[in-house]
Order: structure tokens, then sequence, then C-alpha cells
């Protein structure tokens, strides 16, 4: 019997992925608690700026499980309020030479092939799609597909709008100190700051800190934080139309190096402000202001909008991304502690990933079909390895 504190399962971590796993779970009627030592959007997703993306994604399980994703947020925009700012403005990856350019028509070529829509624009329409460009650019490409939502205000509405009303119930403020076991060794619930809660399966949708969850559980998964910064403007009307980035992102996006990595991301959003990016560096959770990683940012965006030289950064903040070393996330069962399923270690790519994600770990739950092949996620892929 269920009671206030029991459940079909537990979700600890209130982000974004481990609302769509409640969400999804409860839609498949399964009762939902989820735990959260701070508030919903408390970490990594309350740091994003909510990109939903395939068009820096090579052709391979990340880019089927953002396709499957790009989808279900479609669907979800329809279902959800429009406060969530679900925006399907598209992208548009520029090259500042011709060896960049033939990098970029290789790299859109492996993706059309997987079913990313892609379409090549020459140096003398770029500035049909983005009127504010800097001039000298050789060319880019548009991907249609590319969207955005607000992050914060998606995972919120995710919360509140799965199953019917009490299938998901909120732990806000309680830390999660120790994960039960059955005597024959299965998960049966949390020991959190405020008493116990009892289910038999336990989601990990803890983001960067999933590792510290994960040896609660006494099993490995090399979660590791990745640091970045975001600039953000005075508000502004829309200069900028899409999802705009350098060619160097996607190279950054997949490197594994802990040094500094900067390359200039710049969109605009239905505010008025518009978001820079994007960094990447592995400094654990020092959450200090890098006035050099800010200077990049600036120089980068400048480079590709000159307009943004006059107007003013009013903030920054910082966010970690949950990091695993083949820069794919962990999501499903954990064969080392049956109960125990993972969804986390989505590095920056966790909002776009995250409807795909929560319905796939529904799937698991229920005992149905997942959308496509878990094996790449599989959580105990590291056990053999050492970091």
């Amino acid at each position: 019997m269920l009671t206030r504190n029991s459940s079909d399962v537990i979700v600890v971590g209130a982000g974004v992925v481990g609302a769509a796993c409640a969400y999804y779970a409860a839609r498949a009627g399964l009762t939902v608690t989820v735990v959260d030592r701070g508030p919903v959007a408390g970490g990594t997703t309350g740091a994003g700026e909510g990109n939903l993306l395939v068009s820096d994604k090579e052709p391979g399980p990340e880019l089927e499980l953002a396709l499957i994703s790009g989808g279900l947020w479609r669907e979800l925009a329809e279902l959800l309020p429009p406060d969530i700012e679900y925006e399907p403005k598209g992208g548009l990856v520029v090259a500042s030479g011709e060896d960049g350019m033939d990098a970029l028509r290789a790299f859109a070529t492996g993706q059309s092939k997987a079913g990313v829509d892609a379409a090549e624009i020459p140096a003398e329409r770029l500035r049909e799609l983005e009127p504010h460009l800097a001039p000298g650019l050789a060319g880019g490409f548009h991907y249609p597909q590319d969207a955005q939502v607000m992050p914060a205000l998606a995972a919120a509405h995710l919360l509140r709008a799965g199953g019917w009303p009490g299938a998901v119930r909120l732990r806000l403020g309680e830390e999660v100190l120790a994960i039960l076991t059955t005597a024959a060794g299965e998960v049966r619930g949390v020991r959190t700051s405020a008493g116990d809660l009892h289910a038999p399966r336990l989601v990990n949708a803890a983001g960067t800190w999933g590792g510290d969850l994960a040896r609660l559980a006494g099993v490995e998964l090399p979660v590791l934080p990745r640091r970045g910064f975001v600039l953000v403007t005075e508000p502004l009307p829309r200069v900028v139309r899409h999802k705009v980035y350098a060619a160097d992102y996607v190279a950054d996006v997949a490197s594994g190096s802990a040094a500094l990595q900067t390359s200039a991301v710049v969109e605009g959003t239905p505010a008025g402000p518009v978001l820079i990016g994007a960094s990447r560096e592995r400094v654990g959770f020092d959450r200090t202001l890098s006035t050099e990683v800010l200077r990049r940012l600036a120089a980068g965006a400048t480079a590709l909008f000159p307009m943004l030289a006059e107007v003013r950064a009013i903030r920054t903040y910082a966010g970690f991304r949950p990091y695993l070393p083949d820069h794919l996330p962990a999501i499903g069962p954990d064969p080392r502690l049956p109960g125990l399923l993972h969804a986390c270690g989505h590095e920056g790519a966790g909002i776009g990933l995250a409807p795909a994600t929560g319905q796939i770990l529904a799937r698991c739950l229920t005992g149905d079909e997942p959308p496509l092949d878990i094996g790449p996620f599989d959580p105990a892929r590291f056990a053999a390895a050492t970091f």
C-alpha cells in the first residue's frame, strides 16, 4: 500500500531530466516522488541556455536521442503553457574560411544521412538569415530542427503536468543521505535529511552530482563537472534570430580536454536579452568568476555580431555540465544494483535530450520497449575502466 512516504519510483533530481523522467513515468501510471536538496531547476538546468540542438551532434546514439527528443519537445510545446518559451527558431553554424566550410560540409553530409535537415548557406545569403552578422564569413549551414526553451519553467511545468493529481510529489530541500536496500540487495528507498522514503525503484537524475549519488548506491559512475559561463546582455529588439555559432563549437563539444575552451555562441531570447557562450573547462565545482573567460566570450560574440560591441552585458552566470568520459549520458537500469536506474551525464545537452531520456526511463520502469537501442548508454559501461 502506498503512503505519503512511499511511491512506485523515486527520482533524485528536480532538474529538467528528472522532471521529464517523472512526467513520463506518471503518464505511464506510476506514482513518483521527486527529491532534491534544492529548488526545482536549482542546478545545471537553471544555468542552461535551453538549447534543443541536433546541429552539434555527429551521427550516432546521441543524435538518435536528440532527434527523438526534438519530436517530443514539439508535442510538449502543445501541452505545456506558453511561458516555457518553446521557440523552433533553427540554428546557423558559420565558418570564417573555406577550410571551415569544407569541415561543415563533411559534417552535414553525415548528419543528413542520419535524418538531420541541413542546408548550406553561401556567404552572400548569410545576412538574409542574420542581418547583423559580420561581413567576410565564408558561409554556413542552417539547421531548422534546432530550437530553444526556457529551461527552468520547462522543468517546473513538466513536474506539474505529469499524470493525475498526486501522481508526482515533490520533496524539495531534502538531501539524500543513503540508499536503502533489502536483505536481498535490491533498492527499497532512500534516507533523506527529512526521513526515509520508500520505493522499489530509484532514478539517479542528479546531473553533475550523479556520480555522488551512484557512490551512495555502491556503484561507480565517473560523472565530472565541466564549468561554463554565459554572458547576458540588456534586453534588445530581436537582433539575433537564430542560435548562431562558429564552426569550432562542434569540436569543443566533442573534446575531452580539461583545459579552458571557448567558442562563439550567440542567440536571442523572446524576452529580449542576448545570451553569449560558450566556455568549457574542468575545474571541479569552482564558481569563481573568470575575467579571462568573459573577455573571450565577449570577443567571440562581437566578432560574429559587431553591433554587440555597443551593448551592455548586465550579468553573467556559471553552471556545471555533467560530463562522462565518452560524452554519452548514462540512461537505463544499473545491473549492479536491482532497482537502480540512471538518467544523468548529458553534459551540455540535457535540456534537449530530457524528453527522450524520460520516455526511455518510463519504458524501462514499466517493462516496455525503449524507443531506441539503449546499449550505448549502459550505466555499467565504465565499470572496468580506470579514470
